[in-house]
């Protein structure tokens, strides 16, 4: 039975997703071995229940490889015409370090290959070092990847409230910021909404721009 129309929500302009992604993070590692092509046939079977939305990361193992093969078969049985049906959201975590547009571009053109997609649907992207501002450096050319195709949405994980703002105000257009969220877990509810009514109320643009996302196991 297909899921209800109530399953999904428009998380930005163009991208719809289910209300609860499939999170690849099991694959990163001790978990035991993984069979790709048994991996892609439980892909399938989530898919075709009608959870088409994923949640992955460079550095969760074959994670983006993965998504590559799924879609490789998806085309294969289903048409390549229906591949919009699949939402894939991958993170990037890298060190802190220069980050100069070729080193940011070569990491997005990684996800690109393994994912086999011509743009990625939802970057989200982490920093290990506030004491290092080139997480700017990085966001800014994340942005005009953005701006050129390479990218449809830019996002955050787990950036705190301070941080956060500090994006906003350099003038970095980011539609999420995915955090640690639950009934027993209600951190963000505090300064995080706070700043996320503070950009709704400053400009219609921002709106939907800063949203605590859940995306799981």
């Amino acid at each position: 039975m297909p899921l209800p129309e109530t399953s999904r929500f428009q998380f930005a302009s163009g991208l719809s997703i289910c209300h609860v992604l499939n999170g690849m993070w099991q694959v990163s590692g001790a978990h035991g071995r993984i069979d790709p092509e048994r991996a892609v046939d439980a892909m399938f079977g989530y898919h075709d229940a009608g959870f088409t939305s994923w949640d992955l990361a460079d550095h969760y193992g074959p994670a983006e490889d993965l998504i590559g093969r799924f879609r490789q078969r998806f085309v294969a049985e289903r048409g390549a015409e229906r591949l919009g049906d699949i939402q894939a959201c991958t993170k990037w975590v890298p060190h802190p370090g220069p980050m100069t547009r070729r080193v940011v571009e070569d990491a997005v053109t990684v996800s690109l290959r393994r994912m086999q997609v011509g743009s990625l649907d939802l970057l989200q992207f982490h920093w290990w070092d506030y004491g290092d501002r080139r997480y700017l450096d990085a966001l800014k050319h994340l942005a005009d990847l953005r701006d050129e195709g390479k990218i449809r949405h830019v996002a955050l994980t787990n950036f705190d409230t301070e941080h956060l703002g500090i994006i906003v105000d350099a003038g970095i257009k980011i539609v999420s910021n995915q955090v640690q969220y639950s009934i027993v877990d209600r951190r963000p509810d505090t300064k995080m909404a706070a700043i996320r009514s503070s950009i709704a109320g400053r400009t219609r643009r921002w709106r939907h721009s800063v949203s605590s996302t859940a995306s799981h196991c």
